[in-house]
């Protein structure tokens, strides 16, 4: 399977840092599973992973959080 992005790269099991912002809340997840392409490292995540870290923003929005880092546990 090529990489949807770059079409040249195949992706491979990794994880990365996701990092979202909204309004005053600054959200940094470490650790997420996702597909990292082997030619430049465009990584994507399915959809159950999106799902849980857009829960994670939410949850620490409706705390009004300044800023907060999280490791990303399924």
């Amino acid at each position: 399977m090529q990489c949807v992005i770059c079409r040249h790269g195949t992706p491979q099991p990794g994880t990365v840092t996701v990092t979202l912002e909204r309004g005053a809340t600054v959200i940094v997840i470490k650790d997420v599973p996702a597909e990292v392409c082997s030619q430049y490292g465009e990584d994507s995540l399915d959809e159950k992973t999106t799902s849980h870290i857009m829960n994670m923003a939410e949850q620490a929005v409706q705390r009004h959080a300044g800023a907060e880092i999280f490791r990303y546990a399924a």
